[in-house]
């Protein structure tokens, strides 16, 4: 996906906006009414786990951010190059395992043989654990197996375009584990993306589940009613990077009744100043602060 700048903002999230929009009817669908997310329900999402503890995307971040109250587990997916699905942030493999290159190029048994805990151990040696060292890049599989049907799952289809099949790969694993179907809350699966067009694939192939489109900012944001009313078509909400935003950019959000989560907030000052401007959700690092954030208003 070619990603343009455009009046400041990464316009990745409007390439192919005017193609295959969905029609009203179905939007109407979408509505946050109708998935079972209350927007005065305020979710605190895991970044990456409990990332600014444990390793991101890896069993024992996942756990903590459990632990420490997260609401879901966020899984960043990238694809092996046998057609498995795999947690982890970046296209390539350098920056959080001692492996070198794109996944796209390596298998899952290679991947797996990879330690992807002891660079965390490293940069930040006050949070160091033994327990990390050698730890295994999980699949999406052993996440979902891991934290079960109990669990709520808020995942991002990375980088859609180099993984041709990677939204029926998706979905097709969330029905195996039980995760889609009549009896389900919608609510437990968030699927969000940079790309409209894998969000629209994923609404065409299961309109029930809740989709938030991800836009990224060089400088102060701003957001058209238009804009709004195209996301609305596909999905139940928007996500930035929350230093661009202000309160105007939030209400006007929310008056086309779309959630709003920010990423990532790791700051209790700015957890507090995006609740009073009224986010309906919020992404960090630390979903402990957050949880002492919530827990104290």
């Amino acid at each position: 996906m070619k990603k343009l700048l455009r009046n400041g903002v990464l316009a990745a999230a409007l390439v192919g906006m005017g193609t295959t929009l969905v029609s009203p009817a179905t939007a109407a669908d979408q509505s946050t009414e109708k998935t079972g997310l209350n927007p005065n329900q305020i979710l605190n999402v895991a970044h990456r786990g409990a990332s600014g503890h444990a390793p991101e995307h890896t069993l024992p971040s996942y756990e903590l951010g459990e632990k420490m109250k997260g609401d879901y587990v966020e899984v960043d997916l990238q694809m092996t190059k046998d057609g498995e699905l795999i947690a982890m942030h970046d296209e390539t493999l350098d920056r959080t395992t001692n492996g070198t290159g794109l996944v796209k190029d390596h298998s899952l048994e290679e991947i797996k043989q990879l330690d992807a805990g002891s660079w965390f151990n490293e940069k930040y040696p006050e949070m160091a654990k033994e327990e990390y060292e050698g730890v295994q890049v999980p699949t999406l599989d052993e996440v979902i197996e891991k934290f079960g049907k109990s669990a709520n799952y808020y995942i991002e289809t990375k980088s859609p375009e180099v993984y041709p099949g990677m939204e029926e790969k998706l979905l097709e694993t969330l029905e195996e584990h039980g995760l889609t179907g009549p009896n389900n809350p919608s609510s437990q699966v968030i699927i969000q993306s940079f790309s409209p067009e894998s969000l629209k694939k994923v609404h065409e192939l299961n309109p029930k589940i809740p989709l938030v489109q991800l836009l990224w900012y060089t400088h102060t944001a701003t957001i058209t009613d238009a804009e709004l009313e195209q996301y609305k078509q596909y999905a139940v909400g928007v996500g930035m990077n929350h230093d661009q935003i202000d309160e105007a950019y939030v209400l006007k959000v929310r008056e086309h009744d779309l959630l709003i989560h920010p990423y990532t907030v790791n700051e209790k000052a700015d957890m507090e100043k995006l609740l009073d401007w009224g986010v309906t959700g919020m992404f960090t690092n630390y979903p402990d602060r957050l949880h002492e954030v919530l827990e104290g208003r």
